[in-house]
């Protein structure tokens, strides 16, 4: 299987299995010289982890990250970062009734045409659970970006038709993990937790949209043609589980302006060049041009349903399945830090296509 590995110069390649031993990675191109603050990387990791309230899987994992390489006396090396995460619930008997089935909208099929041989425990390699893995080097790529005073800021913005309608500056992203749903917006969180336990009590789950703001970013990140900014936060994005679609700046929304409406006018702000608005997104041709990036990336409803429906078996037999065990009625809440974690790798990734190697 190819493509386990993200990045160019700042690496991340992932192993392991949803109900196997343990998942885990290996991180290249980290700088030496960085302090690393393992209890940062933790924290990051509880945000993703499961069990943490009634609107998502109730899958038990204390998510604790073991540093194998690239570490000495707390300090990086530079040399290749390993670690590991054990999973400590498994329960893959959960997976027994699906394993001559194909669940819909799942990599079952898919998975079985291309290897001839599929891990249905939890899905496997394409469980979600891997993501854990993409935490790790987010914490990482966080902790470097706060030498260039860069940070990213996801947040739900919206489940189903409940949508955050205030502009990402009205809105204080500090308080974004003080709730379940991972909302800054105080009027909707009660409304949001509501509408997801609605739908997990009736078996059903629901997508809706993660929004990321990435402060501070100097001019000049990304590459034209093919590795435009843009370009490589949009394969980050929608290698995350349940993705599908991302929209950069105005988005589809821009294509019902006209190009008087749509282009953000420069000007001198404290002799720093600034424009007066941000439909670009922070990006022009591929490269930041110093404004805030601002994207967005939709979630579709988990898969795996508590509802009876009609599927296939191995032999091509019309069968039907009901999903079991334990699974997000909604993704959002725990996709937040993964949205920021991806982001975080771009961005540094980026910074150290044009620096040294240390710190």
């Amino acid at each position: 299987m190819a493509g386990n590995s993200f990045g160019n110069i700042f690496k991340l390649t992932t192993f392991g299995e949803s109900h196997g031993e343990a998942i885990g990675g290996i991180i290249d191109g980290c700088p030496a010289g960085l302090k690393l603050d393992l209890e940062f990387i933790q924290n990051e990791l509880s945000k993703r982890k499961p069990g943490q309230s009634k609107i998502v899987t109730q899958r038990k994992e204390d998510d604790k990250v073991e540093i194998l390489s690239g570490v000495f006396e707390g300090i990086t090396t530079g040399t290749s970062i390993g670690f590991l995460i054990r999973n400590t619930n498994q329960k893959p008997q959960d997976y027994s009734h699906i394993k001559d089935k194909f669940r819909p909208s799942h990599a079952d099929y898919t998975y079985e045409k291309k290897y001839g041989v599929r891990d249905y425990r939890g899905a496997g390699r394409s469980s979600a659970r891997e993501t854990a893995c993409r935490v790790v080097g987010g914490a990482i790529a966080n902790q470097i970006l706060k030498h260039y005073s860069i940070s990213v800021n996801a947040y739900v913005s919206q489940v189903g038709d409940l949508k955050v309608i205030k502009h990402y500056s009205e809105l204080d992203l500090t308080t974004t993990y003080n709730n379940a749903v991972r909302c800054p917006d105080e009027h909707l969180v009660d409304m949001m937790y509501n509408f997801i336990d609605k739908v997990r009590k009736e078996g059903d789950t629901i997508g809706g949209i993660v929004s990321c703001v990435i402060s501070g970013t100097p001019v000049g990140l990304g590459e034209p043609v093919f590795d435009r900014l843009e370009a490589d936060l949009a394969k980050a994005m929608l290698s995350i589980n349940a993705t599908k679609g991302f929209e950069i700046g105005s988005g589809f929304y821009g294509i019902t302006q006209k190009g008087s409406e749509h282009n953000d006018e420069f000007y001198i702000d404290d002799e720093k060049v600034k424009t007066r608005t941000n439909n670009s997104g922070g990006v022009q041709g591929g490269i930041s041009n110093g404004e805030d990036l601002f994207f967005n990336v939709a979630f579709k409803p988990v898969a795996t349903i508590m509802q009876k429906q009609n599927t296939l078996n191995k032999a091509g037999k019309e069968v039907p399945i009901t999903g079991k065990g334990r699974h997000d009625p909604c993704v959002l809440p725990r996709a937040t830090v993964i949205v920021e974690s991806m982001a975080a790798m771009v961005i540094v990734d980026h910074i150290l296509r044009n620096r040294t190697t240390q710190l």
